[in-house]
C-alpha cells in the first residue's frame, strides 16, 4: 500500500516539479560525448544563448567570442548551450569525442555541449523544432543563435549576427 501511495503523490506532484519551466526547455538532450541525459528545465531561471555549431566551419572562430560572453554573463544568470550539428555540409566531425577535444583544446570552451544532433528539417532535435517554430526562424547555417528569456520567449539572430555584437549584446543586457 506504502508504494502504491507513492507512486500516486508522483504521478500526482510531478507535474509541478517543472512548473515554472518554460514549455521550450522541457527536453531531454543527451550531454556531448556522454551517455548522460540531462532536462533543459535544469537552465530554468537563466538567459540562454542556444547555439548549432560545427568545428569545421568558416565561423568556427565563433567559438571564442561565445565562450568569452559566457564568461562575461556567466554570474549573471546567463549560460551559452552549443548543440553540434552536421547538418550544413557536414562541418562537424562524426565522432563526438572529436569535437569536444577540438572545442576544449581550440577554444576551452567551458559552457555546455550537447550530443550531435539535426537542427533543421523534419529529422530535427525536438528543442530546435520548438526553437524555429516560437521564433519563425529555421537556422540557415552553423552558428545560429536563440537568445531564450526566463519567461521562454525566443529570439533568433543569423550566423551573422556575431556573439560580440552590439545588437546581441544589447538584446541580452535588456533582458538580464
Amino acid at each position: 500500500m506504502k508504494n502504491i501511495n507513492k507512486l500516486l503523490f508522483l504521478f500526482l506532484f510531478s507535474p509541478l516539479l517543472f512548473a515554472d519551466c518554460p514549455d521550450v526547455l522541457n527536453h531531454d538532450v543527451r550531454v556531448l560525448d556522454s551517455k548522460e541525459k540531462r532536462n533543459l528545465c535544469d537552465y530554468e531561471g537563466k538567459v540562454i544563448l542556444a547555439v548549432n555549431v560545427a568545428s569545421r566551419c568558416g565561423f568556427v572562430y565563433q567559438y571564442e567570442e561565445l565562450q568569452n560572453l559566457y564568461k562575461k554573463y556567466e554570474d549573471k544568470d546567463f549560460i551559452v548551450l552549443g548543440f553540434p550539428s552536421r547538418d550544413f555540409m557536414y562541418q562537424e566531425y562524426s565522432d563526438e569525442s572529436k569535437v569536444k577535444e577540438f572545442c576544449s583544446t581550440e577554444y576551452g570552451v567551458t559552457f555546455p555541449m550537447f550530443a550531435t544532433s539535426p537542427v533543421k528539417g523534419s529529422k530535427a532535435n525536438p528543442f530546435y523544432k520548438d526553437l524555429s517554430k516560437l521564433s519563425g526562424e529555421k537556422p540557415g547555417w552553423n552558428f545560429h543563435k536563440y537568445l531564450i528569456d526566463k519567461q521562454g520567449n525566443v529570439a533568433s539572430f543569423s550566423t551573422k549576427i556575431e556573439p560580440n555584437s552590439k545588437v546581441l549584446i544589447e538584446k541580452i543586457d535588456s533582458i538580464l
